[in-house]
């Protein structure tokens, strides 16, 4: 209790606050600018921390990493190019809305969730932390194969166009997860003989390539043929009212507890705990079918998993020393720089400044609210320019935030052509949704059941049989089976009425 009052004391100090909202406002910015995720935000700024003393150093980068982990979501709901790859399943029902006139309440729902999920987990980590450390632990291949199994369930609900060719379009996104060295063997597959894909294809160029650069293909496409390349409507922001959250206070809960839960397991983080956020959500809803066309609960739930990821990420990394998520390896790095390392003897040695980050955390998220006000106000009056302004704009911040993932011109080049294809699939029905999410999931199922089968000696009923994967293998065959229930439910109450 005193290193938590002594924490609280050195979280509200008016340096620590200033630092706090300098590493939100920049995350929220940062966030926003496709291509610069919440990892390389928080490398950015580590430069300025070096001749700063610790606690203020490491606020302002936990911060900085809440603000990213929103800032994504203002750009994927008004231009669908998903700002960073924890807000690609946002995209799905956040651009439909805006489309229809919404994009003031999607992103005031967006940003009531962000703050919901954010102050969930900011407030579990002070309460659960060592126990959530002892279930990380648990965590071997088979469990991340059954997660990634798990996430794969949400293309079954992704959308309301053919299932088959969602799941042609999943199976494609798994294809490619498999281009690039083996990391079991070092074999090099599918490279064509060029070194430039030694390393596979990163998920990123081609998640803002589909999205976002076929996107503005479509757009400039239909404003042509329209003869329409006027401004748009003017944006305001809505936020969420006591009304919607007892309307969607079970998806905000569960989507809480996902991203909590997913984000204290090593090397998974905001991305997949949205994907299984939203695959819950659509499994749960009695509109299923409806959702990739604007549906509220498209947006909180995804929105309200990858904002409690944050904490979740935290907490093997400040009590183990490992790597919750690729952003939390740098903030690792950040604690090293300052003479400090995560471990279970920080609690002994720091225990003051473990609860300042965790009460920092919590600060940084209630100025998401700020953020969601004026922030996002100036993004919204972007999406007013005619569109012959707007789509070249967002041609270009494609370009940057693809060349600036390692610098490497194929990844713009990998961007253009997901952009291509990306068009294509929208034309004809298919589910860009579903390419990313196995593109994504592929390089989780595929390097964790190599392991586990190299483990089990070959014994594939081992990944069912662990004490944790089997009850999480159940789950995914269950929410594959939901779709076909509901539809045998429909028929029978039709048949009935008859």
């Amino acid at each position: 209790m005193d290193a938590i009052i002594q924490g609280l004391l050195s979280g509200l100090a008016p340096t620590n606050l200033m630092f706090a909202f300098l590493g939100c406002a920049s995350g929220i910015l940062f966030g926003a600018l496709p291509g610069i995720s919440s990892a390389m935000g928080v490398v950015l700024l580590l430069p300025f921390t070096y001749q700063m003393d610790g606690i203020p150093a490491i606020i302002l980068l936990v911060s900085n990493f809440c603000g990213s982990t929103f800032g994504g979501s203002v750009t994927s709901i008004l231009f669908a190019t998903p700002g960073t790859p924890e807000s690609v399943m946002t995209v799905l029902d956040g651009h439909p809305m805006h489309k229809q006139g919404k994009g003031g309440k999607a992103l005031g729902l967006a940003t009531s969730a962000s703050i919901m999920g954010g102050l969930f987990s900011a407030t579990m980590m002070v309460i659960l932390v060592v126990p959530l450390s002892k279930v990380a632990l648990e965590f071997g291949p088979a469990e991340y194969v059954a997660l990634g199994i798990l996430g794969m369930t949400a293309i079954a609900g992704l959308g309301s166009g053919s299932q088959l060719k969602t799941l042609i379009s999943g199976v494609l996104g798994l294809v490619l997860a498999t281009f690039g060295t083996d990391e079991i063997t070092g074999i090099t597959r599918f490279n064509f003989g060029s070194a430039e894909f030694v390393n596979g294809i990163h998920f990123i160029p081609v998640m803002i390539g589909a999205f976002a650069l076929s996107e503005v293909f479509m757009q400039a496409m239909e404003k042509i043929q329209r003869h329409d390349l006027s401004m748009t409507k003017k944006v305001k922001v809505e936020f969420m009212t006591w009304v919607e959250f007892l309307r969607y206070k079970w998806v905000i809960l569960k989507s809480a507890v996902i991203g909590m839960v997913v984000g204290v397991l090593p090397g998974t983080g905001g991305t997949i705990a949205s994907v299984l956020a939203y695959s819950e959500a659509v499994r749960s809803s009695e509109q299923s079918e409806k959702f990739g066309t604007g549906m509220p609960e498209g947006v909180v739930a995804p929105e309200t998993a990858n904002n409690a990821s944050t904490g979740g990420a935290l907490v093997p990394t400040l009590t183990l020393g490992i790597p919750g998520s690729g952003t939390t390896a740098v903030i690792l790095g950040a604690f090293i720089v300052h003479g400090m390392r995560p471990g279970p003897l920080l609690f002994i040695s720091q225990p003051t400044l473990l609860y300042a980050v965790f009460i920092s955390m919590i600060i940084a998220n209630i100025m998401l609210f700020w953020g969601g006000i004026y922030g996002v106000r100036i993004f919204a009056q972007v999406s007013r320019f005619p569109y012959f302004l707007q789509g070249p704009t967002i041609l270009l911040l494609c370009f940057i935030g693809s060349f600036a993932l390692g610098t490497d011109m194929m990844n713009a080049w990998i961007m253009l052509l997901a952009g291509v294809v990306g068009f294509f699939m929208k034309k004809y029905g298919f589910n860009i949704a579903g390419l990313v999410l196995g593109l994504v999931l592929g390089e989780l199922i595929e390097a964790n059941i190599r392991k586990m089968m190299i483990i089990a000696g070959g014994d594939w009923l081992e990944l069912f049989l662990r004490p944790i994967a089997g009850p999480i293998f159940l789950l995914a065959f269950g929410a594959m089976m939901v779709p076909h229930v509901k539809k045998w439910i429909s028929i029978r109450k039709i048949q009935t009425a008859e």
